[in-house]
């Protein structure tokens, strides 16, 4: 019998309003303590967050994890860096995408997978233009009021 948990899924809106996706993948975090608990608490933020690599690694910078209420020691800071996990293939095909000019690897969205464990998805992302962000927001609002028409 599955225990029925809440689904957690915190998302980067942000990020589509400012960013092209070009690749996604879906990428482990190495947690440490509680901090598997407070997102399962959805206590967690993706805002202004972003990865960078170390050392052929990649981490993911300013991820907001709240403490958990009930831990008493082994507190960690709620904006510490966190590594994440992918194969040597997709760390390699990430590096090469950065290097490139005005491209970034962006976290869109923080879920619990089926088996329990916390991932992110990234995306390889083309910051967009001024003009480009308006053309965004005529596109939303002509499909808000076609929505309204048809309804």
């Amino acid at each position: 019998m599955k225990s029925k948990r809440a689904k957690v899924d915190i998302r980067n809106r942000r990020a589509g309003f400012d960013y092209e996706f070009l690749d996604n993948y879906t990428a482990g975090i190495v947690l440490a303590g509680t901090e598997i608990k407070s997102i399962r608490a959805a206590k967690a933020s993706l805002v202004d967050t972003y990865c960078y690599f170390n050392k052929g690694e990649l981490y993911i910078k300013n991820m907001h994890i709240a403490e958990y209420f009930w831990a008493s020691y082994n507190r960690k800071d709620p904006k510490r860096d966190r590594k994440l996990l992918l194969n040597k293939k997709e760390l390699n095909k990430l590096q090469r995408g950065v290097k490139e000019k005005g491209l970034t690897i962006v976290p869109t969205r923080l879920f619990i997978s089926d088996n329990g464990y916390a991932k992110v998805d990234i995306s390889l992302a083309k910051g967009k233009k001024e003009y480009d962000k308006r053309e965004s927001i005529k596109e939303k609002d002509m499909r808000r009021a076609q929505q309204r028409g048809e309804d």
